[in-house]
């Protein structure tokens, strides 16, 4: 798929926010069952769910915002990724949301989230505090110990120990390992990627943004992104401007990542931006509500922008999620407990455990390995797939989720760059590869355009599919070629990343991104590239 003029690939090859509003996870599981999934050692029952490219934690913060509507349950998330940058992201958000209050008020602590996770530019006090967070969870990382003591919540087992290493790598440039902007050219990289993504129609991009707002965006149901904040974002990367703009200036070192591309001949890695360029991060909290109120319209229009909205409903989020935070300190003084428990106000819900839920990150490639562990067979109640991930949605994966469970999958409805039938098309491929995987669609589901809801087929084993529904080729067009494949110019490309150094560890092949849209479209499931790819062997991940 290509435009008039230009890539065609404006959602990039990484993804650092999601194409879809935050979900309530508990809303989306099969209920309850107390005989089945009880848990012997804390007698209530579990959660498991297993979450494929939520990159940015915003289901699962959701969820824990809103666990006090519902019957009391422990969590366990498994999240599985398809870079190791997504990963340190999860690790650096949730530490964040869970700061405790005396250090961060919640308005600092909503706007340091807002900034870091959808800005390529940050205020210096922000970029202070993402480079103290960093430091810290590069020293915890390779000290299990330390790690458990002070982030309870967090699980790395089950990484590889060069996932690890490579881990750890990650946030020590975060911290400032490399010195100096030039490390990280954020504003430079920005422009190159507009650049490529536009072609011809480059000096007329304010035209073509807002275009892709209004006859794109507007009509698939983002009615709240405003014109200038959506322009501002295009241009600049900034898409929540809390204070004066001459204020945004530090790269947001988070937001680099690591690419095998292709430099006169030879493949060479090179960190740059190589995420969203085309959509923005205004849909996972910006375009829906609790509050009713601020989605009203006057004259036609939308009283609130999406910024302001995702302000609204992150801050609220946090504020809820800060209670888990709480209990955790007041874990071992018993007085802080019994206060806090002596405090609650009749009808009041009682607070978390500090053993209520914990986050398991699971190795890159084991998509396709999970099933062969007795740990992981049958044992998810929910299983999400991203857009991007969708091409790892198989009978192996099927199999890990539970008899009765169900599967959320994330739609393309949000990428501007695929057109009606496209998407039309990706809701068929997705229909048959859940149903090859031994899901059905949910009797009584609520139409979406935004989730594909399914339910597991007790009766369809593992390796037991219908012939009439085995994966088949789309007459759809491929999408554009992807990065890798082209020859980029010096000034796309940051310093090539020395030989030996541990940042080339998390370079990742496109197969996993959601450039694999394509791969979804238009290739059968048996075709689909092997985990271990040449950039793999290169790199070591």
């Amino acid at each position: 798929m290509t435009t008039p003029a230009g890539s065609g690939m404006g959602f990039g090859s990484v993804s650092w926010w999601g194409l879809s509003p935050a979900l309530d996870l508990q809303a989306e599981s099969p209920p309850v069952d107390p005989d089945s999934q009880a848990d012997t050692v804390h007698s209530v029952p579990k959660l498991d769910v297993l979450l494929l490219g939520s990159v940015d934690g915003r289901h699962l913060l959701r969820t824990l915002s809103r666990a006090k509507l519902w019957p009391r349950r422990r969590f366990n998330f498994f999240v599985l990724e398809n870079n190791l940058e997504a990963v340190a992201r999860h690790m650096l958000i949730f530490s964040l949301a869970l700061e405790e209050p005396e250090k961060m008020g919640l308005q600092e602590r909503s706007e340091t989230f807002l900034e870091v996770w959808g800005n390529a530019l940050l205020r210096p006090p922000v970029a202070t505090f993402v480079r103290a967070q960093a430091d810290l969870l590069a020293h915890l990382v390779p000290e299990p110990d330390r790690l458990g003591e002070q982030l309870p919540w967090l699980s790395l087992r089950a990484l590889k120990f060069r996932e690890r290493d490579a881990l750890e790598a990650v946030f020590r440039f975060w911290a400032g390992g490399e010195k100096g902007p030039e490390a990280f050219p954020m504003s430079r990289l920005w422009d190159s990627r507009l650049r490529h993504y536009l072609g011809s129609r480059y000096d007329a991009r304010r035209g073509v943004s807002d275009w892709d707002l209004r006859m794109k965006l507007h009509d698939r149901g983002a009615q709240v992104i405003h014109t200038q904040e959506f322009r501002r974002w295009r241009d600049t990367g900034v898409a929540f401007e809390l204070r004066d703009s001459s204020a945004y200036h530090v790269p947001n070192r988070t937001l680099a990542s690591g690419r095998l591309l292709s430099y006169r001949g030879e493949r060479v890695a090179a960190r740059g931006y190589w995420g969203d360029i085309a959509t923005g991060p205004f849909v996972a909290f910006g375009i829906e509500a609790d509050d009713e109120s601020l989605l009203r319209t006057s004259n036609g229009q939308p009283v609130k922008t999406a910024g302001e909205i995702t302000q609204h409903n992150v801050t609220e989020m946090l504020r809820e999620v800060a209670a888990w935070g709480r209990c955790r300190a007041t874990l071992g003084n018993p007085e802080e407990k019994q206060h806090a428990e002596g405090s609650l106000e009749p009808g009041t819900a009682a607070a978390p455990t500090p053993e209520s839920f914990t986050i398991h990150f699971l190795p890159l490639d084991s998509a396709q390995t999970l099933h062969h562990k007795s740990c992981y067979n049958g044992r998810f109640q929910l299983l999400y797939v991203a857009c991007g991930m969708v091409h790892l949605l198989s009978p192996e994966l099927g199999a890990c989720v539970a008899p009765g469970g169900n599967l959320i999958v994330e739609l393309a409805r949000y990428l501007v760059d695929m057109r009606q039938e496209q998407l039309q098309g990706f809701n068929t491929r997705v229909g048959e590869l859940a149903q090859a995987a031994g899901f059905s669609p949910q009797a009584g589901a609520r139409h979406s355009e935004t989730f594909a809801r399914f339910c597991k087929s007790p009766e369809l084993a593992l390796g037991n599919t219908d012939p009439a529904v085995e994966p088949r080729t789309l007459p759809l067009e491929v999408l554009a070629q992807p990065l890798e494949a082209r020859s980029p110019s010096p000034e796309d490309l940051t310093d090539p990343l020395q030989g030996g150094t541990p940042h080339s560890e998390p370079c990742q092949p496109p197969s996993a991104s959601p450039g694999s849209l394509s791969k979804v479209l238009a290739l059968p499931q048996g075709a689909l590239p092997p985990p271990n790819s040449e950039s793999d062997s290169k790199t070591g991940v």
